[in-house]
């Protein structure tokens, strides 16, 4: 319930304010005065006649109504507080800066309870408890430190936690990351993180406000909400990038399948964000760094030019680069690569990097992004690594960049390493609105990990060829929970559409027999019953005759558990995997790979949510680290990559139409450049 009394109120009541500026009532009122806020502030104290030069009220009657409430007193005191302030003083935003409520005890969820009702009753806003506050460009209604620049361009930044969003402020303002608002939700009671993305969204206005979003995120407690947001915001033309912590502790748990073993919330949270489209980060550096990228014009192309002053340096962004998939090309043979050479010192190097030594005077800097620019039209970005060795300053050089960003179409990405030695000068570069990107392979990282993540994925639901009414009919008829028979698997994919090599499961030898002649050898046996049938010895391979496949019947049956065996015509080709698993909140998590043994030993895996589009299945396919396997390589040829996508979409469709399978795997499927065909699968259902 955001409105414009937290936004923007027109006057602020502190409850708590101190003159102690070490502590939270002082430090909240002195930003709040330091911000320049133009509206009325005041102050309740009981022990102080006046506080940071304002007249102090000892008592919260004697307040004036006031739209936004700020509360930094014990938590026992909050909702007494909260229930007068709404009730009489017309208060309908507050800010609760307090711990000591859910996060803590049962009696503080309870205490928490209260306000919660209240503030529904009246219909005012909430932020926390529990939290540093809000920071826009109209108050500074938060106690901590930095407050970094402030402007209507500036990065909207969200968090879960107050102490990390200190941190990563931190982070940013050594970079000149300059911010539009602050929002630090604590124990998000009434607003969260997709709160605040729903408002950001339905109340967007492409001319004024904020087209980067940062996300430091805890708890994801509404996916659907916040997908539904972040990719609304994404398509209308922002940029959003995310740390999601603590996704690992719910992964290390025991499973009885392939996916089991290696889908976690992690997978989920991945998933998600693939489909938003929001650019996933790890650490505080990464994602001010990706916030620092964001803020320049988007690359167009994977070919950079770097130019710089320090060999090293420059080799090292160039291995990063080449690494995360993208591309320094060789200038050698440019026609304008020798002009350019003529203009440097001798020695210099326009190869790529284009070298103009520690002796590069500030003129040749600015010519060598001039050709960057202007004569090398392979180059789609440049990258500039310009320190000192604490011999010269650098106000001449750093205002030569600082003319050729603002004259360049392409992207120029300033890599100043000398932070301490030319500190004067960096900060100069900054003050005038610019980013810097101090350590080249952390800029490479990010840069990388923003050109990996998809477009949002389209909401259309991949429908054909899907029996939705015969998927339903046959989840309805089962009566108990567990993995189900081969013949109910069977059906199920048929439904989907999903190509299945010919098989039989029975108990007979005679039938197997007739059924392995009537397919032709070689065939394939299985034991039906144990989970993992590899681990019981339950799978014979490349059976060619009547005697053998009886042999291996007799031997099958006599394991423990076994129902029956399954016979299978033989087929060769790339073994892959698909898997799903469903996980709370989320709905279900598609994971695919190369098949066999190396689902679990590779661990080699991408994920997305149900329902999958076929832009997201080939964005998965292609995100392997194995793709070149599936592409082709060494002479071999690829699969057919088009069908294996097909059979990710329509597995999605029939996850989205029977949320009662909660783990299933197709493992392996085999495939070729023609066909992509499923050969063991397992279902669990719960009802």
């Amino acid at each position: 319930m955001i409105n414009q009394q937290l936004l923007q109120p027109q006057s602020i009541v502190v409850i708590g304010g101190s003159n102690n500026v070490h502590k939270p009532g002082g430090a909240i009122v002195r930003n709040i005065l330091s911000g320049g806020y133009k509206g009325t502030l005041r102050i309740v104290n009981p022990k102080e006649d006046e506080v940071q030069g304002i007249k102090a009220f000892h008592d919260v009657k004697e307040v004036p109504p006031t739209e936004l409430a700020v509360l930094v007193v014990a938590a026992r005191f909050c909702p007494d507080y909260v229930d007068y302030l709404a009730a009489e003083k017309e208060v309908r935003a507050f800010i609760i800066i307090s711990a000591g409520f859910g996060e803590e005890t049962a009696a503080g969820a309870a205490l928490e309870k209260r306000i919660l009702d209240t503030c529904e009753r009246y219909g005012a806003a909430l932020i926390g408890p529990n939290c540093i506050g809000l920071l826009n460009r109209h108050h500074h209604s938060v106690f901590t430190k930095p407050i970094p620049n402030l402007n209507p361009q500036g990065v909207d930044f969200i968090s879960g936690s107050g102490a990390t969003a200190v941190f990563i402020l931190e982070s940013a303002v050594i970079k000149g990351l300059q911010f539009n608002s602050v929002w630090s939700i604590g124990n998000g009671k009434q607003i969260g993180i997709e709160d605040v993305l729903q408002y950001m969204d339905e109340h967007f206005d492409p001319e004024t406000d904020s087209h980067v979003k940062l996300l430091y995120i805890e708890n994801i407690s509404n996916p659907d909400k916040l997908l539904f947001h972040a990719g609304s915001l994404i398509r209308k033309g922002c940029r959003i990038a995310a740390i999601k912590a603590g996704s690992s502790e719910s992964g290390s748990r025991a499973a009885s399948s392939h996916t089991g073993a290696i889908a976690s919330s992690d997978s989920a949270v991945e998933a998600l964000f693939r489909k938003a489209g929001i650019v996933r980060c790890f650490s505080r550096e990464e994602l001010t760094t990706v916030g620092c990228i964001f803020t320049l014009p988007p690359l167009k192309g994977k070919n950079f030019a770097i130019v710089t002053h320090a060999g090293g340096p420059g080799v090292m962004l160039t291995d990063a680069l080449s690494k995360g998939g993208l591309m320094v090309p060789s200038l050698s043979n440019a026609p304008a690569a020798e002009e350019l050479k003529e203009k440097l010192f001798p020695g210099s190097s326009v190869a790529n990097p284009i070298d103009i030594l520690a002796t590069g005077t500030p003129e040749q800097l600015g010519i060598a992004i001039d050709y960057c620019e202007n004569h090398f039209p392979d180059v789609d970005a440049i990258a500039v690594i310009f320190g000192t060795p604490g011999l010269v300053q650098l106000y001449e050089a750093y205002d030569v960049l600082h003319k050729k960003i603002l004259e360049c179409k392409k992207p120029v990405f300033p890599v100043l390493p000398s932070l301490h030695t030319a500190g004067p000068e960096v900060a100069e570069f900054l003050k005038k609105g610019h980013v810097n990107f101090s350590d080249e392979v952390t800029l490479a990282t990010a840069l990388s990990q923003i050109m990996r993540t998809p477009k949002p994925a389209a909401p259309e639901l991949e429908l054909y060829g899907v029996d939705v009414p015969r998927i339903r009919e046959i989840i309805g008829g089962i009566k108990s929970n567990g993995y189900i028979e081969p013949n109910l698997v069977r059906q199920l994919l048929s439904c989907a559409g999903i190509p299945l090599v010919p098989e039989m499961v029975s108990t007979s030898k005679e039938e197997l027999a007739a059924f392995a002649q009537k397919v032709g050898y070689p065939v394939v046996a299985k034991v039906v019953g144990p989970i993992h049938k590899s681990d019981v010895g339950g799978v014979a391979l490349n059976i060619r005759t009547e005697k053998h496949l009886m042999l291996e019947f007799d031997r099958m049956m006599a394991i423990p558990d076994a129902k029956g065996v399954m016979v299978q015509k033989m087929l060769k080709g790339t073994e892959l995997f698909i898997g799903a698993k469903y996980e709370q909140r989320f709905g279900h998590v598609v994971l695919c790979g190369l098949g066999g043994i190396f689902v679990e030993v590779l661990k080699d895996v991408s994920s997305g949510l149900a329902p999958l589009s076929y832009a997201e299945a080939y964005s998965m396919i292609h995100s392997l680290r194995g793709y070149k396997i599936i592409k082709g390589t060494r002479g071999q040829r690829g699969i057919n990559e088009q069908k294996y996508a097909e059979i990710i979409v329509r597995l999605s469709t029939l996850l989205r139409f029977a949320t009662e399978i909660k783990e299933m795997d197709i493992n392996p499927l085999l495939a070729d450049d023609k066909d992509v065909v499923a050969v063991d699968a397992r279902i669990l259902i719960e009802k």
